[in-house]
């Protein structure tokens, strides 16, 4: 279905922006071992539990998230992103961003490249400003 994890995660974000779980459904994998965690919430194990979360976030609307400053790390079968989530949303001063550290973990499998897991916490208004490369690489 997604010939790299990067079509993976451009569908994932795609289905949050539509708001549509049948589409967010799509990217993640059937094993019972998936797992999504969202920024303040439980644990979610297995694709019917995922699924319902997703369907009950968007009772709310469509979720106007980008991914920022991707470190992809892939492998022949696994994937690990780890990112900024910047969310998008309405507050009574006009729009305001919200940031989430965020690792997406994909599998490829028979049928393309598929998410396993999606764990996203709350980041500093700055996070794009804080990352901490190793000093040992930095070259002068």
């Amino acid at each position: 279905m997604f010939p790299t994890p990067e079509e993976a995660e451009y569908a994932f974000y795609e289905a949050m922006r539509q708001g549509d779980a049948a589409l967010m459904m799509r990217v993640w994998g059937d094993d019972e071992d998936v797992v999504c965690i969202h920024p303040g919430g439980l644990r979610t194990i297995g694709p019917r539990a995922v699924r319902e979360a997703w369907e009950h976030i968007f009772t709310n609307g469509p979720i106007a998230a980008f991914p920022a400053q991707v470190k992809a790390m892939t492998g022949v079968m696994n994937a690990v992103h780890v990112l900024i989530e910047q969310i998008m949303v309405n507050t009574p001063r006009g729009k305001d961003t919200l940031n989430f550290y965020t690792t997406n973990i994909y599998q490829k499998g028979p049928e393309g490249w598929r998410m396993i897991v999606h764990h996203a916490s709350a980041a500093p208004r700055e996070a794009e400003l804080f990352d901490r490369p190793d000093p040992s690489r930095t070259l002068h």
